[in-house]
């Protein structure tokens, strides 16, 4: 795939970014091409257009699959795995924050229910310490059930929702 000087901006930028959130350069400056392509491209193709090893095309692939970013594609008469992302912006949105929800936010969860669980029975734990473990599983609880109530909106529904911005508070103000 031959890159116009637009695309390879922009998908360095996105690699930068990536690392900035926490992903792998490459895994990130993999998903930029994918995401511009308009075709699925094979992984041969992806390790030639950025320069990249064909190990490090496969392993990220992977990772990208296992967020749900990328997803591969047959092509009729090539034995080869081609592979194409999201297109919807909207969608890539929701499979990363639903996949940090999993990956971060739930364990973090867990861990904290336990603390406060473990910390009802420790006398040596002073009080505003449990107070502050509780504060925070409050905390992502909330945010928690906030997600899963916006995750149900529809698209529609919600860009109008963040469209409206501060305005919103004066409605709720009344």
């Amino acid at each position: 795939m031959q890159l116009t000087p637009v695309m390879e901006k922009f998908i360095v930028h996105w690699g930068e970014m990536g690392t900035r959130w926490g992903v792998n350069r490459t895994v990130a400056q993999i998903h930029a091409l994918l995401y511009l392509s308009s075709a699925p491209l094979n992984a041969e193709e992806i390790s030639e257009t950025l320069g990249v090893a064909r190990s490090n095309v496969s392993t990220s692939l992977k990772e990208l699959m296992s967020w749900g970013l990328v997803r591969v594609n047959h092509v009729l008469g090539d034995r080869r795995d081609h592979f194409e992302s999201m297109k919807d912006l909207w969608e890539i949105f929701n499979c990363v924050v639903a996949e940090r929800k999993k990956r971060e936010i739930d364990p973090t969860l867990t861990i904290l229910r336990q603390c406060e669980l473990e910390a009802e029975h420790d006398s040596e734990t002073p009080k505003e310490v449990k107070e502050r473990i509780r504060n925070m599983t409050e905390f992502l609880e909330t945010l928690t059930t906030w997600y899963e109530q916006m995750s149900s909106i529809p698209k529609t529904t919600l860009v109008k929702l963040m469209k409206l911005g501060t305005r919103i508070t004066k409605i709720l103000a009344k």
